[in-house]
């Protein structure tokens, strides 16, 4: 029997000017992908987070934590 084990990262979504979402997965570095829908980008980074997890257990390395992540909106005025 394979063992599984859940892992969980943090995605953010990011509409691009030309249509869909770009989306970036801040724990694990490199990590980009991009769907047409919202709903596509999610599917994407589901693929994007496992196939980056393989590549990781392949290399025998260290499968990052979740690290914490503050979001914040900043303004200036010019």
């Amino acid at each position: 029997m394979v063992e599984t084990k859940e892992y969980t990262y943090t995605a953010m979504y990011e509409a691009a000017k030309e249509g869909g979402y770009t989306v970036v997965v801040p724990s694990l570095v490199g990590l980009v992908t991009y769907g047409r829908t919202f709903e596509e980008a999610r599917e994407m980074v589901r693929d994007a987070i496992r196939c980056h997890l393989e590549a990781i257990k392949k290399d025998r390395a260290e499968i990052p934590r979740e690290t914490s992540l503050v979001q914040e909106k900043v303004s200036v005025r010019m």
